[in-house]
């Protein structure tokens, strides 16, 4: 029987990396792609020799969009067929709007959203015409109201949310699933270089570690859910952020987001939350 093959981008570290270990355990190939060769070569002889899968490694910086096309190109010049659409890499930038670097604001975009959408666009007009495929873009809690201290960031995600249930409804009657993963705070090195462990977002919630995020959002995709939310406290966080107030949810985010010792220089991360 073949085995299917999984793309996952940003996979050299974090929830990218644990969703390649999760699908070669389960005997998938993967189309693994990220910005560092020596990781990405890591990460292939620990699953070939763990696993006895295949590994095709891609470095690429997502961001470029010229590089977005070329991946595609040398998948399809390779004849790899990609079943999963695993889209995970983006970062976040934490700082008051006026005070942030408006390039690594610009590259936030450009890679949580316009690298999202392009390769969601070429691969599924394929998964379309096979009638079937599965797609998983990771958002994030984030995404369910504004977030001051991190207004691009939260808008971005907001965006992968909104993006993913309209594409869900446009695929209905066909064997082609899109899912949104949105966890709340998570051990995958976020915090510590975003410079927010001292933030009362990590200080006062349940951060749930990233075996636990990964289980629930592969068990979610398989499942063809459409928004998949994982631990009891984040999808309560959820629904009350869409009942609420928008004035007051974003004052609440306002002040959970604040580090007890005020705003510190801004910090970027490639992991997401």
């Amino acid at each position: 029987m073949k085995r299917e093959t999984v793309l996952i981008t940003g996979a050299s570290s974090g929830i990218g990396y644990e969703f390649a270990k999760r699908f070669a355990k389960e005997q998938y190939n993967i189309v693994a792609v990220a910005r560092s060769e020596s990781k990405l070569q890591a990460l292939k002889q620990e699953l070939e020799a763990k696993y006895g899968i295949e590994v095709f490694v891609y470095t690429k910086d997502l961001s470029n969009q010229d590089e977005v096309s070329a991946l595609y190109e040398e998948i399809k010049k390779e004849n790899i067929v990609i079943d999963i659409l695993i889209n995970n890499a983006g970062f976040g930038l934490f700082g008051e709007f006026t005070k942030t670097n408006l390039a690594e604001e610009l590259n936030m975009i450009d890679l949580n959203i316009k690298t999202l959408t392009h390769l969601t666009k070429l691969v599924v007009v394929d998964m379309v015409k096979r009638n079937k495929g599965k797609i998983l873009n990771v958002a994030s809690t984030a995404a369910f109201q504004p977030g001051p201290l991190m207004a691009v960031y939260y808008a971005t995600k907001a965006y992968v949310l909104s993006f993913t249930e309209a594409l869900e409804n446009e695929l209905k009657g066909t064997n082609v699933t899109v899912s949104a993963l949105c966890p709340g705070p998570t051990e995958t090195g976020f915090a510590g270089r975003a410079n927010l462990s001292q933030s009362k977002l990590f200080k006062s919630l349940d951060v749930m570690n990233v075996h636990q995020v990964v289980e629930v959002g592969y068990d979610g995709l398989l499942k063809g859910k459409t928004i998949i939310i994982p631990g009891w406290k984040n999808r309560l966080l959820a629904m009350s952020a869409r009942l609420m107030p928008r004035k007051l949810v974003t004052s609440i985010v306002r002040k959970v987001q604040e580090r007890d010792s005020g705003i510190e220089d801004n910090k970027s991360s490639t992991i997401n939350y």
